[in-house]
């Protein structure tokens, strides 16, 4: 294994934060201790992977698949089962995607390397930056740096829903808080692992206001995570034509967001799009570019 792969299977590691995985079985065991008012035992706290060996596998397996593993089912001292939701006390890594997903981005990049597919990358749905953060970790073990990363969001998380295609799917600040990460500790994040450079450029603000007039030329990745219906069909109108012959067009929700599918599939039908779609894993899926544009 040549040191660039071996230090983009590292960057990987931390960005899931597969490194430290028994802090985060820890914070669970503590807040469901908290939550069904139980004692805290010092012994279990210190030696989770051990004592909690169930937990930490499915932490673990989740974390890989970019699955949940904060909803728990609880019993309480009583014999009744209690569910909760810790994802706002307990979700700390840098990125949610899972590792197929992140590999997924190093095999498109790996691509476009080869066939040497002009462009620069750009992702819409940043949240703490994880995966932009991994496209300019490849960008910079492959020697590819005067590509510029392209890093949309709107830094107070998703909006709330406008269009009756999303009707139901409130994930604004007030319903998922944690989903709303600054533009300050997304790049504090890039700087923590000495990937933040002036080639990192940061778009702020709602897709519909800002993707449209964002001074991007040429993409050979765009990588689109915003969810809604409304968030996806922003992305694709204003940068889909921006996405060179060869190059990819990878999306975070569409095996399991049904309004991001939709926007997916009513843009492909609209503009005769007929490039293959290929599953990354239970909620992405990605697809090539012909030399056909729109």
């Amino acid at each position: 294994m040549q040191i660039s792969d071996r230090y983009l299977e590292l960057l990987k590691n931390s960005l899931l934060n597969e490194i430290y995985i028994e802090n985060d079985v820890r914070l669970l065991y503590l807040f469901s201790m908290l939550e069904i008012r139980q004692d805290i035992e010092l012994e279990v706290l210190q030696n989770v992977r051990v004592r909690l060996p169930d937990l930490f596998s499915h932490v673990r397996n989740a974390r890989q698949d970019g699955g949940v593993w904060w909803r728990l089912k609880l019993t309480k001292a009583d014999g009744s089962i209690k569910e909760v939701d810790l994802r706002n006390a307990c979700e700390f890594s840098h990125t949610m995607v899972g590792r197929k997903r992140l590999d997924n981005i190093q095999y498109c990049l790996a691509a476009v390397k080869q066939d040497n597919i002009p462009g620069d990358v750009a992702e819409t749905g940043a949240w703490r930056g994880g995966s932009s953060i991994f496209l300019k970790g490849c960008l910079t073990a492959w020697g590819m740096e005067d590509r510029l990363v392209w890093v949309a969001d709107s830094f107070e998380g998703l909006p709330v829903p406008s269009l009756p295609q999303d009707a139901g799917y409130d994930y604004s600040i007030t319903k998922v808080p944690i989903l709303a990460i600054t533009l300050e500790e997304v790049q504090e994040n890039f700087r923590r692992y000495n990937l933040l450079d002036d080639n990192v450029k940061f778009i702020k603000g709602w897709f519909r206001d800002t993707l449209h007039v964002a001074p991007i030329r040429q993409l050979a990745v765009l990588r689109m995570d915003g969810d809604l219906y409304e968030s996806t069909m922003d992305a694709l109108k204003a940068l889909y034509a921006k996405v060179s012959p060869g190059g990819f067009i990878i999306v975070d929700d569409f095996n399991d967001f049904e309004p991001c599918r939709r926007a997916v599939l009513e843009f492909r039908e609209r503009h005769n799009i007929n490039d293959p779609m290929e599953s990354i894993d239970w909620s992405a899926s990605f697809w090539r570019k012909s030399t056909k544009t729109i």
